[in-house]
């Protein structure tokens, strides 16, 4: 068995934990987030969204859709079909032509 997956006897569990200095390791573990380069990444119906300037209202309505399917996948718990999937392309591609047709 691995050390990973072995189990401490109370006694070593003590020893290990009276060597630990907490505060340092949470000292180094946010260094570490900083020194990292993070990045958020959007789904492609927040992007198409906010491409068009539009609130999460405004978009599913435009859409044909409730407000809650929309949250729903901009949320990542839900995928749009394929004619929805059209729409957000075309709306992140060229969100001018998208806004045209809510115009009209």
């Amino acid at each position: 068995m691995s050390s990973k997956n072995r189990s401490f006897t109370d006694k070593e569990l003590a020893a290990y934990e009276a060597d630990r200095d907490l505060a340092a390791e949470l000292l180094e573990a946010v260094q570490q987030m900083k020194v990292s380069q993070t990045h958020v990444v959007l789904s492609p119906a927040i992007e198409a969204r906010k491409k068009t300037g539009l609130s999460q209202a405004q978009f599913a309505t435009l859409l044909g859709v409730s407000v809650r399917t929309l949250q729903g996948w901009e949320q990542g718990r839900k995928q749009p079909s394929g004619a929805a999937r059209t729409l957000l392309a075309i709306a992140n591609t060229n969100p001018k032509a998208v806004l045209a047709v809510a115009n009209k």
